[in-house]
């Protein structure tokens, strides 16, 4: 077997099913029906990764997330839910989550989406990158997800913050936008592109006040960060 699924759902039929096909594409997995048994099965094991149902009794997604982030902040978690509102979906990003899947879904989007996910979760081994990256006058914690500068702490989003770093790995050259839609969003298709944009402009929307920091749009091939001296 290969990474280590907590695989929280309160649906007998869809959790035994979900199960299966996770095992078969290699990963161990552990099915607990509700929030407060998917909560102790964390705490008694480690995991590579948390699928975690949101409307379960006992204890919601929403509650077992915001848990599971006390206990480890670096734990990536997905939440896979019926529930489309846009407020529920912000309401999980909030908590932490790497991503959010509207049932029904197709499977082996989600296979795609749990490669990208713990991809980039893993280790560099080829490299040992610190926790703490200074930009300037901004103070970016990679494994907070936080840009701080002076008091002022803004709060980024898994992806923001890998785009970030992705970004800041490649400066003065080129972030390709083939590499960092597959690391980050599991696939490169017209809605993904779109939604790099978006987090591009975020970003840079970050650091507006300080004209020496740049993310600079190459047409047709990627991105590319500049930090002037």
């Amino acid at each position: 077997m290969g990474h280590k699924i907590l695989l929280v759902e309160d649906d007998p039929c869809f959790g035994s099913v979900l199960k299966s096909y996770l095992e078969l594409s290699d990963y161990e997995v552990v099915h607990c029906s509700n929030g407060i048994l998917g909560f102790e099965a964390f705490r008694k094991d480690k995991f590579d990764l948390c699928l975690l149902d949101v409307m379960m009794p006992n204890m919601d997604g929403f509650t077992l997330g915001k848990k599971i982030r006390a206990i480890d902040p670096s734990i990536p978690f997905v939440y896979i839910t019926a529930k489309s509102l846009k407020e529920d979906m912000k309401q999980g990003y909030e908590t932490g989550a790497d991503d959010y899947i509207v049932k029904p879904f197709d499977s082996e989007l989600l296979i795609f989406k749990i490669k990208a996910i713990l991809s980039r979760s893993k280790p560099d081994d080829t490299e040992a990158r610190p926790k703490l990256i200074q930009m300037r006058n901004y103070e970016f914690n990679t494994e907070l997800r936080t840009i701080t500068t002076g008091t002022e702490v803004t709060k980024l989003t898994p992806k923001e913050a890998r785009l970030l770093e992705m970004l800041y790995y490649h400066r003065d050259g080129l972030l390709q936008r083939e590499k960092a839609l597959v690391e980050i969003w599991g696939m490169n298709d017209y809605f993904t592109a779109r939604s790099m944009d978006v987090y591009v402009t975020k970003l840079r929307k970050y650091f507006k006040d300080d004209p020496a920091i740049k993310i600079e749009n190459v047409h047709g091939s990627g991105f590319r960060l500049i930090i002037e001296p």
